[in-house]
């Protein structure tokens, strides 16, 4: 079993091109239900014991993970990295609905708070440091990227010129608009970097030289909002949030924000309508005399 599951975190990996914190959730997905199904039928769990799942093991697998206080978003993801599993495995996975999640939707920041947010991160650090957090939250919300894809970045992407290439989710590589201020936020880093900008290393560097972590800017995020007096929403993906909902408020259709996104189906983009109604229902309630 413990090849199976190495192969099936190859299979996701290499062929799925799934990034490495799925391959991590799902892998411990797996991992927990093999030996749930191995106490629960009292033998050890192997491949004849896969092919008789059903759906009572199902239910009581979930109900196990509930005991250990999963909502309804954790437990429909836990349930579809089972089937994903089983399907890998050959094993037909028991039909069982799974539990409802509603959809929430994102909360924006206003182009006043995102650059506030980025230039008092910057504030925080000395130095050419101080220069990468402000070049890394402006990339964030001027183009809209997820911060993996922006510490995926390489010094390949320079010089810079009125677009960026962006490899994303899956390995797929989009191309979006790069606004002056941006591309100056990032030219300055560059200047202010002591390590030269290489084409096979990581365009944003830690104190040391190496790749920067996304944790490091979610972590100054943290404190500079802390400081504003920001909402806790208020994160590195929260930017990237603000870029779709505004470009929505200003008419950009979904197709367009969908290719800017990088997202593999429509659906996916749709979100961003639930908030820029929203946005419009703020802006009703405080402006309405009768609301």
């Amino acid at each position: 079993m413990q090849l199976l599951v190495q192969s099936f975190a190859d299979h996701l990996r290499r062929d799925r091109r799934r990034s490495v914190h799925t391959v991590r959730a799902y892998v411990a997905t797996a991992e927990r239900l093999l030996a749930f199904l191995s106490e629960h039928h009292g033998r050890p769990a192997d491949a004849a014991l896969l092919k008789t799942i059903g759906v009572a093991d199902l239910r009581a697998f979930l109900a196990d993970r509930r005991g250990d206080r999963i909502g309804n978003a954790s437990a429909a993801r836990e349930l579809s990295a089972v089937r994903t599993f089983l399907a890998f495995a050959g094993v037909e996975a028991p039909r069982l609905k799974g539990p409802k999640v509603k959809k929430g939707a994102p909360r924006p920041v206003s182009p006043a708070e995102a650059v506030a947010l980025a230039e008092d991160v910057a504030e925080e650090r000395e130095g050419w440091a101080g220069a990468r957090d402000l070049a890394v939250l402006l990339l964030l919300y001027g183009a809209g990227l997820r911060i993996g894809e922006a510490m995926g970045l390489t010094g390949a992407a320079l010089p810079l010129g009125a677009t960026l290439s962006v490899t994303g989710k899956r390995n797929k590589t989009r191309v979006v608009p790069l606004l002056p201020q941006v591309r100056e936020a990032i030219d300055a880093y560059v200047a202010a970097c002591p390590y030269p900008p290489a084409k096979d290393q990581a365009l944003f560097r830690g104190a040391r030289g190496g790749p920067l972590e996304p944790s490091q800017i979610r972590r100054a995020v943290r404190r500079a909002r802390g400081r504003l007096g920001l909402s806790e929403q208020t994160t590195p993906h929260a930017l990237r949030h603000s870029f779709a909902t505004h470009l929505l408020g200003r008419g950009v259709d979904l197709r367009s924000l969908q290719e800017l996104l990088g997202h593999a189906s429509l659906s996916s983009t749709q979100i961003y309508t639930a908030v820029d109604a929203a946005h419009l229902m703020d802006v009703y309630r405080n402006a309405h005399p009768r609301a």
